[in-house]
């Protein structure tokens, strides 16, 4: 998988192969099981959970939550049929663009509808 995170490409790999697991014996599976709006709305309280550990709570907790939030990532990644390299690529396509300028290219692309 490219330059990336060898420990994130394991991960993505797992999670992959788990995708048609028997739900009852994978955590991964049954998010699979019970769809994308489900796998959405972990992802979304993992992403809080994180805010609340940075907040109130200290570096170990923001740590853990953070490894949560990341799995649940690599699981909305495998549903969408998203790999970590087209990801890195992305990232990768930004260096040396301002964050301003390059979020303002993304608002000021026309869509279909204008």
């Amino acid at each position: 998988m490219g330059d990336s995170n060898p420990t994130i490409d394991r991960l993505y790999e797992v999670i992959a192969s788990r995708r048609r697991a028997d739900h009852r014996e994978s955590y991964t599976a049954k998010l699979y099981a019970e769809g994308r709006a489900k796998i959405v709305r972990k992802f979304g309280e993992e992403a809080i959970e994180v805010c609340v550990a940075a907040l109130s709570e200290g570096h170990d907790e923001v740590v853990s939550e953070s490894g949560d939030l990341l799995y649940h990532l690599l699981v909305l990644w495998v549903d969408q049929g998203i790999t970590p390299d087209q990801v890195w690529a992305e990232l990768e396509s930004r260096f040396g663009t301002s964050g301003i300028v390059e979020r303002e290219s993304r608002t000021a692309t026309p869509t279909p509808e204008d």
